[in-house]
């Protein structure tokens, strides 16, 4: 079994997988400036309440977006577990042909997505990631991530919405019973749920012309739940996309040695 983490701005998932099988999916809330004895303690406390056994621990792999919180994350596995903690960053194989400007501004979390989508579901393929913020990313039949765009996330931009108005209040992003609302809290709801659906149709239509291809939409993210039944597009919604592609990179670099000749898997 190994430990899979994604480190995303507000939430850490945890994950255990094995042989391809996730269990025991857990999300925290990231502490960016958390030290790696704070990061142990929680860890430590997950694998008590889960009754992970650490001797059967393989390894551990790490996907951040939060670079405080990736050496802390890394230090505290490693104290708690004994096993060495894999981040993806360069170096990582990952099997991504990444096509944008400049490859290694590509951040960790796109990188993972990608490949769990050209694996589990083929190219060509668009990515929806909808939480702190929202990302929309585009792989062509050649299997080559082309690049795509980021938005603020719902919950990002509700909060600033509320907070920077005198009359609008704070809101929970669930959908009103039609999108002509007739208060304001529905009217607000209206925009968050329907008009991000229809943003995210918008975009899937634009992004499928541009590829000259009908993709593969998979959605996955804290807060796609709430969104993807509202699309008009079939979407294939995913939660646990991250940890996949964890796993596929995480065997990519383990199941090879130094001379990229394929080991025997434990």
């Amino acid at each position: 079994m190994i430990l899979a983490v994604d480190v995303g701005n507000s939430h850490t998932v945890l994950g255990g997988i094995e042989n391809g099988e996730i269990r025991n999916v857990v999300r925290i809330r990231t502490g960016h400036s958390d030290t790696w004895a704070e990061y142990a303690i929680k860890i430590k406390q997950l694998f008590e309440i889960f009754d992970f056994d650490m001797q059967e621990l393989e390894g551990a792999i790490v996907s951040s977006v939060v670079p405080p919180a990736t050496a802390a994350i890394i230090e505290a596995v490693r104290k708690v577990s004994g096993v060495e903690c894999l981040a993806v960053g360069p170096g990582i194989r990952t099997g991504l042909n990444v096509r944008i400007d400049d490859p290694a501004t590509l951040g960790a979390d796109l990188v993972v997505g990608g490949v769990a989508a050209i694996t589990y579901y083929g190219a060509p393929c668009i990515v929806l990631d909808l939480g702190t913020a929202t990302t929309i990313t585009a792989i062509d039949s050649s299997r080559a991530f082309l690049g795509g765009a980021i938005l603020p996330g719902v919950n990002l931009s509700y909060r600033a919405l509320s907070s920077g108005t005198s009359l609008l209040p704070a809101i929970s992003i669930t959908a009103p019973p039609k999108a002509v609302a007739t208060n304001t809290v529905d009217c607000m709801r209206s925009g968050a749920v329907f008009g991000t659906a229809s943003m995210i149709d918008g975009m899937i239509d634009r992004m499928e012309e541009e590829l000259g291809d009908k993709c593969t939409v998979i959605a996955t993210g804290g807060i796609a739940h709430r969104i993807v039944p509202y699309c008009r597009h079939e979407v294939k919604l995913d939660e646990d996309l991250i940890l996949k592609g964890l796993w596929t990179i995480w065997q990519k670099n383990t199941l090879q040695d130094a001379n990229g000749e394929a080991r025997k898997e434990k």
